[in-house]
């Protein structure tokens, strides 16, 4: 089984991306099943429509329906882990923001995430989804 994304999914697609020929013949080559998601065919179908067109974007829904390509259902625990990890990564564009806006924090992630943390702490409400992200994480397991 080989767990596919948007990006090879494109650049097999798109003969002027620079990873072409390596995405193709890895899809190709691989004894599957390709499986990958509702979610990244939807994301990989835009960009191939945008770039390539709707010619290409049908190749796409050919690979499925001829079962080249195996589109997995999403159970609740898959559910629950996406938001874990979405709520767990909330603050990533923030740590390159604190870390181009303060030289300090320049070329240390580490630090910049440390400082996120105390500012989370000390000013819960400064962002609106740290309320969102981070709340159910004081909480849980509380009874």
């Amino acid at each position: 089984m080989l767990i596919v994304d948007t990006g090879p999914l494109v650049a097999a697609a798109d003969r002027a991306d620079k990873d072409h020929a390596a995405c193709r013949e890895l899809l190709e080559g691989d004894e599957g099943p390709l499986v990958t998601t509702a979610m990244v065919i939807a994301e990989a179908a835009y960009l191939i429509d945008r770039q390539l067109g709707a010619k290409a974007e049908a190749a796409l829904y050919a690979s499925i329906i001829q079962g080249q390509l195996e589109v997995a259902d999403l159970g609740v625990a898959d559910w629950e882990r996406i938001q874990d990890l979405v709520s767990t990564y909330a603050d990533l564009r923030l740590g390159g923001w604190a870390r181009n806006k303060y030289k300090r924090l320049r070329g240390h992630k580490r630090r910049s995430w440390a400082w996120l943390k105390r500012c989370r702490e000390s000013l819960p409400q400064l962002f609106a989804h740290w309320d969102f992200c981070f709340e159910e994480r004081r909480t849980r397991g509380a009874v």
